[in-house]
């Protein structure tokens, strides 16, 4: 393992910026000051002034393995993590078969340790009837388990009144909830199949998969984590309404938290006429109100997370009419381009940004010693460079679907070099194939 002094940096690092230099050894921060000398057995980066980040922490990826590895699979999804600066996954478990048992769980994190650029880290699933899976979980072995509350496939979509309760109840780690009242769904799709058949417009998403949906859900999580004293995280927040249900403040000592994901920072329904079913996501891209409001309850505290819920599809499958185009998108290569974009816009602060994306997950899921720029922790690093801009054209996509929703954008920063471990996995455009993550370990 090669061992790095990162010199001439703007760290930005729990609220702060300021210039300082960067020692790494071992695969970790050794030291963070002033005008470092080398010690002559390690190679010296020059920052030139660029920003230096502790690694995003992507709390909700979907990477296809197994079973739908036409879409994406851990090698080629992590492969485009790393070029967008993205250090570390948490992945969630409804493949084929799903992850929710403790044998289809450990067999992801053996596959992840074979093929995996970045680091990683997976949900255990919740179902109808795996409650003493459930129960038996050991809580340094998975992030969180993942229950969907709304629509989802195969056996996820955790309906029964019961066994919801009694998840609340016993689980052993932090609750991730998908939520949209699925009765809601159902009834504005048949309304919307009586009028249109399979041609329903596009345009119709955001009203089939509605916001009162959405709230309904996030509600009747809430009230269960509330009456349970459950660790919960609402994932995917897509509306002004749910934003209001949240409290602003930093993560730490929190009981309920929020997150978003940077498609509804950039896009809203206007962009349906341009992209169509390319931006087709559950839950769905609503309005600019939406939008607004979503990226303000972020720079309140109100979102504690910003993440991706990166999801391939071909490019075929998207091509279908409405009602077969499967919903989500591919974001991890470009998502903290995506979200320094509200920096440059002013919307955010470079600073809530970082806290975003890399300490509010590292401190809510109990991330061991990732997520800050800390002497002693893993050197999980990006650096961006503020004055290059990045035109996408669809010939550097890492994913294995092979486009992008951003193809033909200019964004006004680039990723020039993403460390992993103390490893330099990515370099001005060269990746480095070498280079594998590890497995995340949660202080429990």
């Amino acid at each position: 393992m090669t061992d790095w002094l990162i010199t001439n940096a703007e760290l930005v690092n729990e609220g702060r910026r300021f210039h300082a230099d960067l020692r790494i050894r071992n695969g970790r921060i050794e030291h963070i000051g002033p005008s470092l000398t080398s010690r002559g057995d390690e190679r010296v980066f020059d920052a030139a002034g660029r920003w230096l980040l502790p690694g995003m922490i992507d709390d909700q990826v979907h990477f296809r393995e197994p079973g739908l590895t036409h879409k994406a699979d851990i090698e080629s999804e992590s492969r485009a993590c790393v070029a967008g600066g993205i250090t570390s996954f948490m992945e969630m478990p409804n493949t084929r078969p799903p992850a929710t048992n403790r044998e289809a769980l450990e067999a992801k994190y053996a596959r992840a340790a074979q093929v995996s650029r970045a680091n990683y880290g997976f949900y255990l699933g919740a179902t109808n009837d795996n409650l003493a899976d459930i129960r038996a979980l050991d809580p340094k072995s998975a992030p969180g388990i993942k229950v969907f509350m709304g629509a989802s496939t195969g056996n996820m979509l955790v309906d029964d009144p019961a066994t919801l309760d009694a998840i609340f109840r016993d689980t052993p780690v932090p609750i991730i909830t998908h939520c949209e009242d699925t009765p809601m769904i159902l009834a504005n799709e048949e309304a919307a199949k009586a009028r249109w058949g399979e041609d329903i417009p596009i345009e119709q998403h955001p009203l089939i998969r509605s916001r009162e949906a959405c709230i309904k859900s996030t509600r009747l999580a809430m009230s269960l984590a509330r009456k349970h004293g459950t660790r919960l995280h609402v994932l995917h927040i897509s509306t002004a309404d749910e934003c209001a249900l949240f409290e602003p403040g930093p993560v730490a000592g929190k009981r309920i938290t929020a997150e978003t994901c940077v498609h509804f920072l950039h896009f809203c329904d206007a962009d349906y006429a341009r992209l169509g079913s390319l931006i087709k996501c559950n839950p769905a891209i609503k309005t600019a109100a939406d939008r607004d409001a979503i990226t303000r309850a972020l720079a309140e505290g109100r979102i504690d997370v910003l993440a991706t819920d990166h999801a391939p599809h071909l490019a075929t499958e998207k091509s279908n009419k409405y009602p077969r185009s499967p919903s989500g998108l591919p974001l991890v290569q470009y998502a903290l381009q995506c979200a320094l974009e509200r920096v440059f816009d002013g919307a955010l602060t470079l600073e809530r940004v970082v806290e975003a994306v890399t300490h509010a997950p590292a401190t809510l899921f109990n991330v061991k010693e990732r997520g800050y720029l800390r002497e002693g922790y893993r050197a999980d690093l990006v650096l961006v460079d503020p004055q290059k801009p990045h035109f996408v054209g669809a010939a550097e996509v890492l994913s294995k679907c092979s486009w992008t929703p951003f193809e033909g954008h200019s964004f006004r920063s680039t990723i020039a070099a993403t460390f992993v471990n103390g490893q330099l996995a990515w370099q001005e455009g060269r990746l480095d194939d070498q280079v594998r993550g590890m497995r995340l370990e949660f202080a429990r």
